[in-house]
Order: structure tokens, then C-alpha cells, then sequence
């Protein structure tokens, strides 16, 4: 999933595109140009597409400080903080509108929304959540119940979400997309509970932290953590969807790792969808990603399930030909 530099789709965007079959592509900036100017870029986008598979188009509509999309033809939406206050069911019909602006957009993928939960007190020290007032509330029940509202009127409105930032960004001080070696000491495989309702509510989409967690994995991030994604996420709780990666092009919690390596790692280690907000490493992942598949049999294996997991959420969105 491809970044579009400064929310357009740029020449040397559409030839990557062309050559290197990106599939889906994402509104990296925040936009306050309005539906009607944001259809006609994910228009163009869709242009793009061959075969008979279309796009996911994202953006980070959470809510609050993390609002991508604004402008004529949004609602101005209020951070997580006051969604959790809302009665389920009138957030879920919110997000039910939120998702129709979206879609009038042409957008069909939220990066959202963010099933971490912050323990009471913490807000000030996590600069990822609770800094930002990105959680629902600072219990696992109220997290769960008001995320997963979030998601079915999401869903209602025919876009596509991704419960985020597993296996939690609650407990960390850093922020991974400025800060390098973000570590979680605390959280264990017990401390799931509001990623286990995602899974049972049926979420299409699993967004993996660049954290690493101690207590599960104390030597990997947890997106390129095979104990992470394959035993605890697919294994423990029983994930059957597309797991996706926090951006693995730009963010400093993985500038001392070279591209290829990000991606083949990833990907080995269970994740399906790769995110990128800039089209340098893209490519090189792209390059890599090939090289090891025509050295490894198995390794080419594992990317033909990937992209079979990504093509049945296409044909679940309605984004297949054949669909």
C-alpha cells in the first residue's frame, strides 16, 4: 500500500504503479480540500487498475488530532476520547456516516480504529494514544465495545477498517514513527483483551505495531515477529484476516533496517499487506521481495498466500471483477 507524496497521485507515483503492480495506496497528509477534490485523485487512482483488481484507497480517519480527511463534504469528528463517552449505537451509526463521507470520496479502507487501551494515568507519558487522545477509554471492556462500534457502522458504509496497533501501543512512551527502539516491557499475551473482541467481532483488518513487546518477543519488532503475528495474532487468537503493517517506509522505528529486509521479514513472519509512505523504499521492497521468491521456493509460497488473503478482502469490498 502505497503513500501518495503530498496527498496526489504523482507521475513517478502512477509509472511505480504501472510496473511494480502496487495494489492499494494511502492519503499520507492532512487533506482539508474536501469530497469533491479528493474523488478526483482516488479516481485517478482507480484508473490505474488492470486485471479486473481495484484499489484500496486509505486514510487515517480516527477522529480528533488523527482526521485526515476535512473540508467540505466532512463532518468534523471527535477524537476517541469522546467517541468512547458516546452510547454504542449511536457511535456505530456516526461511524456509519463518517464511512458514506469516505466512500462519496472514494475512499474505501480507514486505517482505524485503535483498540489500545492506555491504562488509567497514562495519557501524558504515551505520546503514541493517550498524548493524542486516540483511545476509547482506559478499560479493555469500553475499548472493545466502543472500537468495535466504530468498526460496524464503518462496515454499514461499506469501508474497510483495521484494528490498530497490535499487540497494544498503550504501555509505551515513544512514538514509533518518530522514535527508534520503542519498548514495551509490560504487556503479556494476557494483556489481549481488547484485541481478542476485535478478532470475535469479526475485524477485516489487523494493523502490527513497531514496538518490541519483552514479554513476547524481546528480540523483534512486533510486525516482523514470527512469535507475534504467527503464534499469538493467527495462533492464540485465532486471526483469520489480513494483517498489515504499520508504515515500513518511513517511520524512524525502522530506519536502521534496509527495505528488502523490512518487507521479506514481515512477510516471513505472517503479515500480508505492506505499508509505505514513500516510494523509495516501496521499490526496493518490491526488488527484494522478488529476488527471494525466485531464490526460495517456500518463500514464494508464503507470498502467494498473502496475496491470496489480500485478494479475498477485495472480493469482500467488491473490488474484483469477478466479485
Amino acid at each position: 500500500m502505497l503513500g501518495l507524496a503530498g496527498d496526489q497521485l504523482s507521475g513517478q507515483a502512477a509509472n511505480a504503479i504501472r510496473t511494480d503492480h502496487f495494489g492499494s495506496v494511502w492519503f499520507t497528509e492532512n487533506s482539508t480540500v474536501g469530497v469533491a477534490s479528493v474523488r478526483a485523485i482516488t479516481s485517478s487512482v482507480q484508473r490505474l487498475a488492470t486485471g479486473g483488481v481495484r484499489f484500496f484507497i486509505a486514510a487515517n480517519q480516527e477522529g480528533g488530532e488523527i482526521q485526515a480527511m476535512k473540508g467540505p463534504g466532512f463532518s468534523s469528528i471527535p477524537a476517541a476520547t469522546q467517541q468512547g463517552a458516546i452510547d454504542p449505537t449511536t457511535l456505530a451509526a456516526d461511524a456509519a456516516r463518517w464511512g458514506r463521507e469516505l466512500r462519496s470520496a472514494g475512499i474505501n479502507f480507514n486505517f482505524a480504529p485503535v483498540f489500545d487501551v492506555v491504562p488509567p494515568g497514562g495519557d501524558g507519558t504515551n505520546q503514541p494514544i493517550g498524548v493524542l487522545h486516540r483511545e476509547y477509554g482506559h478499560d479493555i471492556p469500553t475499548v472493545a465495545t466502543h472500537a468495535l462500534a466504530f468498526v460496524r457502522g464503518m462496515s454499514n458504509a461499506v469501508v474497510e477498517t483495521s484494528a490498530k496497533h497490535f499487540p497494544g501501543l498503550g504501555r509505551v512512551q515513544g512514538n514509533t514513527d518518530y522514535t527508534g527502539h520503542v519498548v514495551d516491557n509490560a504487556t503479556t499475551t494476557s494483556d489481549l483483551g481488547s484485541f481478542e473482541q476485535a478478532v470475535s467481532g469479526g475485524v477485516p483488518f489487523v494493523m502490527v505495531a513497531l514496538a518490541t513487546y519483552t514479554q513476547i518477543d524481546p528480540i523483534h519488532l512486533a510486525a516482523l515477529s514470527p512469535l507475534v503475528i504467527g503464534r499469538v495474532l493467527r495462533g492464540r487468537l485465532g486471526f483469520k484476516g489480513v494483517v498489515i503493517s504499520d508504515d515500513l517506509g518511513a517511520t524512524v522505528a525502522v530506519r536502521d533496517i534496509p527495505p528488502g529486509t523490512r518487507a521479506i521479514e514481515f512477510l516471513e513472519a505472517g503479515g500480508d499487506m505492506i505499508i509505505s509512505k514513500t516510494l523509495s523504499p516501496a521499490t526496493s521492497m518490491y526488488a527484494a521481495i522478488l529476488s527471494q521468491m525466485s531464490a526460495s521456493q517456500s518463500f514464494s509460497r508464503v507470498v502467494d498466500a498473502a496475496v491470496l488473503q489480500i485478494l479475498d478482502a477485495k472480493r469482500a469490498a467488491g473490488l474484483l471483477a469477478c466479485s
